[in-house]
């Protein structure tokens, strides 16, 4: 049985500390495993990754091909609801609002609500995404969600009404084909 006198680790979760420098009988003595001189031995010396020394690196001498989605993520600025908590009940929260109180900044294509912390009192909330969990919460305290109608690219071009469509003359009835003839030899033949 367990108890805290005979409490240990679980065998090989603890393993001797490496010790450096403490004579060559060690095994780890001079040096202390970082090898003879260089950059590397420096304490606070080390070279970033990819490096080579100067010189145009791999990553950037190769050619760059094909096609990458990351260009065209959609950045939505994500905001919880116990950020809201310092707006007085019945205020229309929007992306305009939240960015005059420095809430949001830099550019983004719209506004995310997500379900962090309680919402004390209600709200009139506009924003383009709402987790499930924050439209329960805010409809729970009694506040409202509004999603964002978003400009479609058709609009403020002017749209002319579609001309109906012409009917199709029905297909024509497929010819009927000629009796082939036959040989003369069998007409002789009848003939007689």
């Amino acid at each position: 049985m367990i108890r805290l006198h005979n409490l240990k680790p679980r065998p090989g979760s603890r393993h001797r500390v490496k010790r450096l420098g403490i004579g060559e009988s060690s095994g780890h003595g001079k040096t202390s495993g970082k090898g003879h001189k260089g950059q590397k031995a420096r304490s606070g010396g080390s070279i970033r990754l990819g490096f080579e020394g100067g010189q145009m690196p791999l990553i950037r001498r190769l050619p760059k091909r094909g096609f990458n989605n990351a260009a065209f993520k959609k950045h939505y600025a994500l905001i919880n609801l116990d950020d809201l908590n310092e707006f007085e009940a019945g205020t229309v929260v929007n992306e305009q609002m939240l960015r005059e109180l420095k809430h949001i900044r830099g550019h983004v294509v719209g506004l995310k609500i997500l379900g962090r912390g309680e919402l004390k009192h209600g709200l009139t909330i506009e924003a383009d995404r709402f987790s499930d969990s924050a439209k329960e919460k805010i409809e729970k305290a009694g506040g409202t969600v509004t999603l964002r109608q978003r400009p479609s690219l058709t609009e403020g071009k002017r749209s002319e009404p579609a001309e109906p469509k012409k009917k199709a003359p029905p297909p024509a009835a497929p010819k009927a084909k000629a009796k082939a003839r036959e040989p003369a030899a069998k007409k002789k033949k009848t003939a007689e």
